[in-house]
């Protein structure tokens, strides 16, 4: 059972393999929501996010034999490292089965903290299936990623800290995936006092707990297609849901193109690089009656790898129009180039790609197209642009951006 004694035993002992993720009060999202938003920071833990908590509390539960036997896991990323880390502090042997397509920086990650690795599967459900029968054959224990009270007597520390730390807090509100973090969170933070709302968040293409809730048991759903992969779980863990649905407050869900602003977000205002799963508190904060309370976000994970990110940040400026494209005819004839140019840039525009196309008209003498990509201030400012460009004559349609 999950007892407050467990939850102090457990909040004593992740000391050993955690770094301190002192909460940040964000100026920005303050003034955003008229509360007093502060984030709890799990992105900077030495394996890049919350994980290792339950991990390593799990397998200190275990017996020596236990884990001179091995551990066996399944993960795409999160869990997978905080396995192996926990499982090379204790010194026991870590197997973890990762889907073929996990990036490769993820798997040398968690190969780095001295585990196997097995690419297996197209899915997170095939690996974890595989690995299920991995640990049963080598009568090795499967460290399951959510649906285990002494992972979520681990996750919960989380709680302690932010209530030891900010003992007025009225909102916490936390990522949900499989269910983990926020029943340990839950259930915690409700020991400690029951007047703290803790608020859960989804993916809205993956609600699996608001689906379960609202049901009153775990159900599986069709599909989890979402930006958000460490929160693309189908269903959330039947062992933990009564504890969940006994302390959550409130699910929310955000879109995924929410996240992509999201992202932009932290890392322009509070220079931090949090995965799509870890922005869904701060997506969801505006959803939220916050003024003259007290709110904190975990931020669970921020391991990302560099495509994603890049393509993430193309998205979030294209997304606020301070990347986008606009087409104009003109004719063919010297000049018109230079004049398209001086224009854009007396709006304080900035060109940061040409493409002319002769072939737009048979008579090239009344009209060729120029596609332009520029950079903006924002929306207003790009209205700007567009309006000097009408007024120059040159008759702008903007188009879909692409920076490639």
């Amino acid at each position: 059972m999950l007892t407050l004694e467990k939850f102090e035993e457990a909040s004593e002992i992740v000391k050993n393999v955690t770094l301190p993720t002192k909460l940040v009060y964000s100026e920005n999202l303050s003034q955003q929501t008229g509360g007093k938003v502060y984030l709890k920071p799990e992105n900077m833990q030495y394996t890049g996010a919350y994980k290792v908590r339950g991990a390593y509390y799990k397998i200190s539960t275990m017996s020596e034999e236990a884990r001179a036997k091995g551990l066996v896991a399944a993960s795409a990323g999160n869990h997978a490292q905080g396995v192996a880390y926990a499982a090379q502090k204790f010194g026991c042997k870590a197997t973890i089965v990762m889907p073929t397509v996990t990036p490769l920086i993820k798997v040398n990650r968690t190969k780095s903290y001295g585990a196997e690795v097995i690419l297996y599967g197209d899915v997170y459900d095939d690996s974890c299936a595989y690995a299920e029968k991995l640990a049963q054959e080598r009568g090795s224990t499967f460290v399951h990623p959510f649906d285990d009270l002494d992972i979520v007597a681990g996750q919960g520390s989380i709680a302690m800290e932010i209530v030891q730390e900010l003992p007025t807090v009225d909102y916490i509100l936390a990522p949900v995936g499989g269910g983990g973090l926020i029943t340990g969170v839950s259930t915690l933070a409700k020991m400690l006092n029951p007047k703290i709302k803790v608020i859960g968040v989804e993916p809205a293409a993956a609600p699996s707990m608001t689906m379960a809730l609202a049901s009153g048991e775990p159900a599986t759903l069709d599909s989890a297609n979402t930006i958000a992969d460490g929160t693309a779980v189908k269903r959330v863990g039947d062992h933990i849901f009564e504890y969940a649905k006994k302390n959550i407050d409130q699910m929310l869900t955000v879109e995924d193109d929410e996240l992509v602003g999201a992202f932009l977000d932290m890392v322009e205002n509070h220079k931090m690089i949090v995965e799509n799963s870890g922005l869904l508190t701060v997506a969801a904060l505006k959803q939220l009656d916050l003024k003259g309370k007290k709110a904190v976000a975990i931020l669970s994970g921020g391991n990302m790898d560099v495509i994603t990110m890049s393509s993430i940040v193309q998205h979030g400026l294209i997304q606020r129009d301070r990347i986008f494209s606009a087409s104009v005819l003109l004719p063919d004839k010297p000049g018109q180039l230079a004049l398209v140019a001086q224009t854009i840039a007396d709006a304080q525009g900035n060109v940061i790609k040409l493409e002319h196309n002769q072939f737009v008209s048979t008579n090239r003498n009344a009209a060729v197209e120029l596609r332009i990509t520029m950079e903006a201030y924002g929306t207003e400012h790009k209205n700007q642009i567009m309006k000097a460009l009408e007024e120059k004559g040159f008759r702008p349609r903007e188009i879909g951006a692409k920076l490639y």
